[in-house]
Formats: C-alpha cells, sequence, structure tokens
C-alpha cells in the first residue's frame, strides 16, 4: 500500500476529515435510549434517514493524515458517538479510545459504566458505611452502579425480576438484591431500612421513582439516570404526580438530581481509563448478554438491532446487551 493510499478508506474513496477514522464495527451497544433518539426526542431538528446507535468497537481500516499520529490501520479502537448502528462508522479520531483487543466487555464501559462511574463519583457523594439503592440493578449501567458503591464501602440493595438476576448481583457484591417479581419493593424498604436510603442510582422512573423518594433518608441523594418505564410511551415520559415532591423533599434535607453523560465529557477519559484498569486487574465485572437466551437466538449482524432493542424492554437482559456486527466468519474475510 502507498503512502498516499493510507490515507483513504476501504474502498478508496476519501476520508471526510483528516482527524476522521473508519472504523469496521464488530460490536455494537444496545440502551435505552437508542428509542429516544430514533424518536427525534434528543434532538427535534433532525429528520430521517439518520443515523442511530451510541456505541461500537471495531478496528482501523482507513485513516486521515493528522489521525496517523495516533493511530494506524489494523488498531482497536471503541467509541462513544453517534452512527454506530452501521458495518462501517467515520468516528473523529479525538472520540475514540484504544483498547486492548476486540472485546465486548470493553463495550460495556463505554455508556453503561462511564454513566454508573461519573453520575456517582460527581453526584452521589458517597461515604464509607451509607446505603445505596441501584433500581434495574442487573442491567446496562445497574452492574457497574452496584460494584462502584461496594467499592467506596456501601450497603447495596438492587432491584431485580428474576431469581437468577438476584444470584448474579449477590455475586458482583450485591447485600440485598430485591426480586420486585416475588416481593413487594415499597413494603421490604420500609422494613428494612426504616432509617431510609442515602443514595438512589435510579434507571426506571413511575412508580418506582415514587418508592425512592418516599424512602430517602435525611440527606438522601436521588440520581435520576433514566426513566425506561417511560420511553415506550407517545410521550417519552412516565406518570409522574410530583405534587407533594417539594415537601417530601424539604422535610428530608433530601435532593434529586439529574444525570446526563453527554454533560460531564470532561470525566469522560479518566472514567474509562480508570474502569479499563479496574477490568484487566479483575476487581469489575463487565456482563454482556449477547441473545443467546432469545428467542431467535444470538444478536448477530445489524438486523438484529431491533431484536436486542425489544429484548432489553421485555427485561430479558442479564447485563449489557451487545450485538456482534460482524462475526469473525465475516470481518476477518476480504470485503
Amino acid at each position: 500500500m502507498s503512502y498516499s493510499a493510507h490515507f483513504m478508506d476501504f474502498k478508496g474513496s476519501s476520508i471526510p476529515s483528516n482527524a476522521d477514522l473508519l472504523v469496521r464495527n464488530r460490536f455494537v451497544g444496545i440502551n435505552a435510549s437508542d428509542i429516544n433518539y430514533s424518536a427525534g426526542r434528543y434532538d427535534p431538528s433532525v429528520k430521517p434517514p439518520f443515523d442511530a446507535g451510541f456505541e461500537g468497537i471495531g478496528d482501523v481500516v482507513g485513516l486521515g493524515l493528522s489521525a496517523s499520529s495516533r493511530y494506524t490501520v489494523g488498531d482497536t479502537v471503541a467509541y462513544f458517538g453517534s452512527g454506530a448502528f452501521a458495518e462501517y462508522t467515520v468516528v473523529p479520531a479525538k472520540e475514540t479510545v484504544p483498547v486492548p483487543a476486540v472485546k465486548p466487555e470493553f463495550l460495556t464501559l463505554l455508556v453503561s459504566g462511564a454513566t454508573a462511574y461519573t453520575a456517582l463519583k460527581r453526584l452521589g457523594d458517597l461515604v464509607k458505611g451509607e446505603t445505596v439503592l441501584v433500581t434495574a440493578a442487573a442491567g446496562g449501567t445497574g452492574q457497574f452502579a452496584v460494584q462502584f458503591a461496594k467499592q467506596a464501602g456501601c450497603h447495596v440493595i438492587g432491584t431485580c425480576s428474576s431469581n437468577e438476576k438476584a444470584g448474579f448481583l449477590k455475586s458482583i457484591g450485591c447485600d440485598r438484591p430485591i426480586n420486585y417479581t416475588t416481593e413487594d419493593l415499597a413494603k421490604t424498604l420500609r422494613k428494612e431500612y426504616p432509617k431510609g436510603i442515602d443514595v438512589v442510582y435510579e434507571s426506571v422512573g413511575g412508580s418506582v421513582f415514587d418508592v425512592a423518594v418516599n424512602n430517602l433518608a435525611n440527606k438522601g441523594r436521588l440520581i435520576v439516570i433514566g426513566f425506561i418505564s417511560g420511553y415506550q410511551t407517545a410521550s417519552g415520559i412516565p406518570a409522574f404526580r410530583g405534587g407533594t415532591l417539594p415537601v417530601k423533599l424539604l422535610q428530608k434535607s433530601a435532593s434529586i438530581r439529574g444525570f446526563f453523560l453527554p454533560h460531564f465529557l470532561s470525566d469522560y477519559r479518566e472514567a474509562l481509563g480508570s474502569m479499563v484498569q479496574m477490568f484487566a486487574k479483575g476487581k469489575l465485572v463487565c456482563e454482556v448478554d449477547h441473545g443467546e437466551m432469545a428467542q431467535e437466538g444470538r444478536f448477530t449482524g445489524l438486523e438484529s438491532v431491533f431484536r436486542a432493542v425489544d429484548y432489553m424492554y421485555a427485561g430479558k437482559n442479564l447485563g449489557k446487551v451487545v450485538v456482534d456486527v460482524a462475526p469473525p466468519s465475516v470481518s476477518n474475510s476480504k470485503l
């Protein structure tokens, strides 16, 4: 390959910017907010057709001249940005992170892990010995919130929807998994934690949010990182009766804090670097769900993205849902 051809994409057409990489995706991640983006809720000005998907990991197959100062063809990178649901994605080099291998575990850190790490660090104000409640604890981001809260020396409660998930939560350090299909969440919290919950990492919304508010301790902090229970409605927002909310917060000197990862990008590289090190040392579990238990089997190829989203919304996933865009038999062949 000539020097000039090195700075061209896989088919020989120019890379849009000399600071860009052309990445051949191997794995892409599924997030609850995918349907918010595709519904135009994040940016109403965007009209179809538009790219979707927030995160991917794969190999560099082309790059611009300035990007070559950091990367070369064949490098493995992960990225957090738009347009991941594709076989190939053009990504600004500054938005990518080099990773040791094309492992889906690294993909779990890009959005799910970074959200938990940064939200708890910046908004949780965790103190050793405090009680932390993580809702949807066995999901993509919940699994990380459980581990980071436990690493901070907290007593961790995690909600889930099956005994299998409860077992998984125990294996990653959760002190009290609550299977809400067999136990009443509100009654259990009132009975077992009469002094209340110090920190809540909340992603469900609706009635679960109400229970969390009602069970906050004095000076409790409720971190809202999402409200998946409402995403499939026309508005995307779950029903909320907040008439008495100011009173409840005042009586307990409690607070509700919203978290949206793009607002904390200055923390991103530190968070990712720290998590990669923890994973490499065996101190962080990154559970991946490839859909082996899904009705139609493993999530393989872009055509399975919609199945993966439905699977997650049905509450069937344990860990981060990941789609294998190009299995080895495809990705290693000549294109």
